[in-house]
């Protein structure tokens, strides 16, 4: 949704930052047990995810007879954590180690998402509750995202796999947006929603599986003489909005996100209630689609490589922003309408699989260890906050002018931000900079960007 891949800075912390010997630097990641163990627990969970954000929507439009703002809300309540809370969230990670804070937090949404069938088969279960678990589970998944994105870089160790990392994150990511879909179409008619979300409670359990099985020791962040919430949140922001290319990549991805929940969301209403498409129908135009997410991520590695990296981004974010407009141009006998809706889906996620990659290496490439925590922070404020208000003004969108109306008010909207990417400063870099490799109190004399021609390649 959001271009969120791990990858990782350059630790300030002395045991981190000594280079490792060539041999390891070139070894891949494939050797690298523990990546892998936290990698396929992610992978697990990540597709366990996929079926919750359909089956929720239906859980609500099917048990409950949802309207649209109530669908529109229920997204909202699964997001809207992530404007008031990943800033706070992101300074206390950053005084914390990060592996216990993810086990609490996947615990929790495991018990979150497990008690919605068990309230259903009570006949306990209703709107009100439903709304109340998505807040929650919302509020667990900011403290889950903020934490593993700033663990990441203590599994893969050095910076010549960041890139290779955030490829692999985003092939798994790509895969669950491909199977995801689909297997809760399956599950959602076969089981019906509410129970379908057994599944991803058992994909928490999985995770939090793989993350025991880490054997690499997480070093205890480094003590602060003084800790002042105020000055750190503002340190946060203040990393993030005093660099240019930071700033231009979190601004993007708000309107990238606002883009995408609204047209996702808009476009489930239109389905479910205009077209009547089934739910295994809406899961196979998903999963079908998801193909280009998963074919971004597998050559997003080759592509960076080969092209200038600015020109690469600036691609692959206008086909992710310019992907709705299939949507409204969609038409004609019903397999031409949903062939159309497959490509524009197809579209989004393509680009989004090349351009996360980019943004997230970009991302923790600029920024050290220590401040880590907040800068993701300070991006998952704004690309979530960017889906949560998508969310909402989905359902607002189709309550007043339906559902199709809304969708063609989207589309224009997100090819005006496509336009406006051209602006972007990103779109001048020739390869990633220099990972950054002084500490967060050299803010302000590191934040300019190297441009390099031929630069190391990843």
């Amino acid at each position: 949704m959001s271009g969120e891949r791990p990858a990782g800075p350059v630790t300030a912390r002395p045991a981190a930052a000594a280079p490792p010997p060539p041999s390891k630097a070139r070894e891949s990641l494939w050797r690298n047990g523990d990546f892998l163990r936290f990698w396929f627990g992610e992978t697990v969970s990540l597709l366990g995810t996929q079926v919750t954000n359909l089956a929720l929507p239906l859980t609500a439009i099917s048990a409950f007879g949802a309207t649209d703002e109530q669908v529109g809300l229920l997204r909202f309540l699964q997001l809207v954590p992530y404007l008031g809370l990943a800033l706070l969230i992101g300074v206390w990670t950053d005084r914390v180690r990060r592996r216990p804070v993810m086990l609490g937090a996947n615990a929790v949404r495991l018990v979150l998402i497990g008690s919605v069938p068990l309230l259903y088969w009570c006949g306990l279960l209703d709107l009100t509750i439903l709304l109340v678990i998505a807040c929650a589970v919302g509020i667990a998944s900011v403290v889950f995202d903020v934490s593993w994105m700033s663990y990441v870089p203590t599994v893969v160790r050095t910076p010549e796999h960041y890139v290779e990392a955030g490829a692999k994150m985003g092939t798994s990511s790509s895969a669950a947006d491909v199977a995801g879909p689909g297997l809760a179409g399956v599950l959602v008619s076969a089981l019906t929603a509410p129970v379908a979300l057994v599944v991803d409670a058992c994909s928490y359990a999985v995770s939090m599986l793989s993350l025991l099985l880490i054997r690499t020791r997480e070093p205890r962040p480094e003590p602060a003489a003084e800790r002042h919430l105020l000055r750190e949140l503002r340190d946060g922001l203040g990393w993030v909005m005093g660099n240019s290319v930071l700033r231009a990549l979190a601004l993007v991805g708000f309107c990238c996100n606002f883009s995408m929940i609204t047209t996702w969301t808009m476009f489930l209403l239109h389905g479910t209630n205009d077209l009547h498409l089934g739910s295994s129908t809406l899961g196979t135009i998903f999963a079908t689609a998801s193909v280009g997410g998963l074919i971004g991520s597998l050559v997003s590695r080759r592509v960076i490589a080969r092209f200038p990296l600015g020109r690469v981004y600036l691609v692959a974010q206008s086909a992710l922003l310019l992907g709705p407009t299939l949507i409204v141009a969609a038409g004609g006998p019903r397999p031409l309408m949903l062939a159309m809706f497959v490509l524009s889906f197809f579209t989004t996620y393509l680009g989004l699989g090349v351009a996360g990659v980019i943004i997230v290496s970009l991302r923790q490439t600029l920024t050290p260890q220590s401040m880590m925590g907040r800068m993701t922070a300070a991006f998952r404020t704004l690309l979530f906050g960017g889906g949560a208000l998508g969310g909402l003004a989905a359902g607002l969108l189709a309550g007043r002018l339906g559902a199709h109306g809304a969708l063609v008010v989207a589309a224009v909207g997100s090819a005006a931000v496509a336009l406006g990417l051209l602006a972007s400063p990103v779109n001048r870099l020739k390869a990633l900079p220099e990972p950054f490799t002084g500490s967060a109190n050299t803010l302000g004399v590191s934040l300019i960007v190297k441009r390099r021609g031929a630069g190391r390649r990843q």
